[in-house]
């Protein structure tokens, strides 16, 4: 659970890679406003602050899941945990044929704001990020977890 909740501190796509962890009492009321409306019932909450913005990790109807928000509580993007299988196919074949025997760690399906949908794979320390379609984006290096 702990390097689950580490891969999402580390996903997040509009976020830079240092972050600064908060208690509850430190978020803005407008923030964790926005956020009990969308995610009402959201169990091991946790809060961290980036570039000006809100990312807050938790659990809700048994996925990992993520979200980021701005300070005035406008939802930015969400992030949720998915089986490697949910992967797009020609995510798949991007993996097998440009890291050849290596197995994808992680996986997960981020929604922006604008309704925007991006894959996330976790292969060899980096993250590689792909289009609705599968298309291959960009790869970053994974971030370490700060714990």
């Amino acid at each position: 659970m702990k390097n689950l909740l580490g891969l999402f501190f580390a996903l997040s796509v509009t976020i830079a890679a240092c972050g600064q962890k908060l208690k509850e009492k430190d978020v803005p009321a407008a923030v964790k406003e926005a956020f009990q409306k969308q995610f009402g019932g959201a169990k091991e909450v946790e809060w961290e602050k980036e570039e000006g913005k809100f990312e807050v990790e938790f659990e809700q109807n048994h996925k990992e899941m993520s979200a980021v928000f701005t300070a005035s509580g406008a939802l930015e993007e969400t992030e949720v945990e998915i089986k490697k299988e949910e992967l797009p196919a020609s995510v798949l074949s991007y993996v097998s044929q440009n890291y050849k025997g290596e197995k994808i760690k992680e996986a997960a399906k981020i929604t922006k704001a604008n309704g925007e949908i991006n894959y996330e794979a976790e292969v060899k320390g980096k993250d590689l990020m792909f289009d609705a379609n599968g298309n291959f984006l960009m790869a970053k290096e994974e971030k370490e977890d700060e714990d």
